[in-house]
């Protein structure tokens, strides 16, 4: 048995791991896209570093785009297999995807005009709403906490990671030549004390684990609370420069939590009566898959759903339907706050905000969440003076600020906690995915002293032979 890194090697994007059978079975660990990269993004994701056909599994861990954004490629090439996830994590991609594509057609079709007038050939998406669609026919649920065979001698369990709704660590029990190993990834690993979900669950003994470690060298400020943060960034803004908050978040996970905290100044009457918009149909669309799953929020919310129903809504928040109804958000000269995705403000609908309010310093852009180093977002937070949209550059002249408290990932204590169930000296190989380099440099240092044996950063398509 082998494993080939064909995406997240010493970056944090780009989820895809495969695992080759002795006997030819093929098992790809999530299928996700590549973002934020500059230049490199367009040929990492143009190229998986295998055949797509060749595939029997895909094993997905949850549904954010850099763990599952290339789903719809994988099937457009050729992949007729079996996809396993959990049914939150299907409703999600389902709601994800369709949007991926949509921004893909979108932005293809805003950059084109621009090169069709500078004589340069046309882009192509990678995908299209139809294949997006198609990769559903694939799909097959798994829940939590049950071991499932999907062939003889390849078990499957999914553990909950509190990352997002649906979000599971993948554990494999294979048998091949009379001998067992299981070997784990842990998908993107949830915080111990998350607002909203489940602490991230322990597992069973591994030989083998892939750990994501996108912050394994920071902790996470706690100082002051996710909700007296935000209040303070509204009434700066808002309040006192009679301004515009732009906040990019993502529409699964940052965006439900960022309501949370508003619903929670509300019922404390500490909310500004100024106006709130999520200017995001998937995020929209996405609260509603998160509500219906309260199974899986933690018990502080649920104590809150017994006096609130609907823990992500407040008086004075209004959901952005059309392209017609954001546009006109550019034209309102009185204070509010803009919830709207991308993340990494480097895609969707918030990039036109940016574009639109960058120029005025009674505004702030307002950065809640991890951006890759070559991603608008990330330009921003490193004190870019200029940054580019769509092509032109514009100068920063808003505010940029940051919430270092609001992440969906774990810090480097959240990530040695979940592999703290286990025996290290039986843990053959702990493999670092999911982070910068120089970050996961720093994290396998704390791995060796906590007493893991061997802990390797792959780099990209390189492979690895396990016993």
């Amino acid at each position: 048995m082998k494993i080939t890194f064909h995406g997240a090697a010493r970056t944090v994007t780009g989820s895809k791991h495969l695992l080759t059978l002795n006997n030819g079975k093929k098992i790809l660990l999530d299928c996700g896209m590549f973002q934020g990269l500059g230049k490199d993004t367009e040929p990492l994701n143009m190229q998986f570093g295998f055949v797509a056909a060749e595939i029997d599994y895909l094993i997905l861990s949850h549904a954010h785009i850099d763990h599952s954004g290339l789903i719809p490629k994988l099937v457009k090439e050729g992949f007729q297999g079996k996809i396993f996830s959990t049914p939150a994590t299907k409703e999600l991609s389902d709601v994800l995807l369709q949007d991926s594509a949509q921004i893909q057609r979108d932005d293809t079709k805003f950059i084109n005009k621009k090169r069709a007038k500078q004589g340069l050939p046309p882009y192509a998406p990678l995908y299209d709403l139809d294949d997006a669609a198609k990769a559903f026919d694939y799909f097959n649920l798994v829940e939590y906490d049950v071991w499932t065979t999907i062939e003889k001698g390849i078990d499957l369990l999914f553990t909950d990671t509190g990352h997002i709704i649906g979000s599971a660590a993948m554990h494999l029990r294979i048998t091949e030549n009379g001998v067992t190993r299981q070997i784990t990834f842990s998908g993107d690993v949830g915080r111990y004390n998350d607002a909203i979900l489940r602490s991230p669950q322990t597992f069973p003994q591994s030989d083998y684990i892939i750990l994501e470690s996108t912050y394994g060298n920071k902790l996470h400020d706690e100082v002051h609370g996710i909700a007296d943060t935000l209040l303070h960034w509204i009434e700066h803004t808002c309040i006192e420069k009679k301004g515009k908050l732009i906040i990019p978040a993502f529409s699964v996970g940052r965006t439900q939590e960022l309501l949370y905290a508003l619903n929670q100044l509300s019922l404390e009457k500490r909310l500004p009566k100024v106006a709130f918009y999520v200017d995001s149909p998937l995020s929209k669309e996405a609260t509603q898959v998160v509500k219906s799953y309260p199974q899986y929020f933690n018990s502080r919310i649920r104590k809150v759903m017994e006096q609130d129903q609907d823990p992500f809504d407040f008086p004075g928040l209004s959901f952005i339907k059309t392209v017609d109804e954001s546009k006109a958000l550019n034209f309102k000269t009185e204070p509010c706050v803009i919830i709207s995705a991308s993340g990494m403000a480097d895609a969707g609908r918030v990039k036109h905000h940016i574009l639109n309010n960058i120029n005025d310093n009674k505004n702030t852009i307002l950065m809640v969440g991890y951006c890759e180093p070559h991603t608008l977002g990330g330009h921003l937070l490193a004190g870019a003076k200029e940054v580019k949209i769509f092509g032109d550059f514009y100068k920063v002249v808003a505010e940029v600020g940051e919430m270092h408290s609001m992440s969906a990932h774990g810090d480097y204590d959240d990530l040695l906690q979940f592999v703290a169930c286990q025996q290290k000296d039986l843990v053959r190989i702990l493999f670092l995915v999911h982070g910068e380099y120089d970050v996961q440099q720093d994290f396998r240092s704390r791995l060796v002293r906590k007493g893991f044996k061997e802990v390797v950063i792959p780099a990209i398509h390189t492979e690895h032979l396990l016993d």
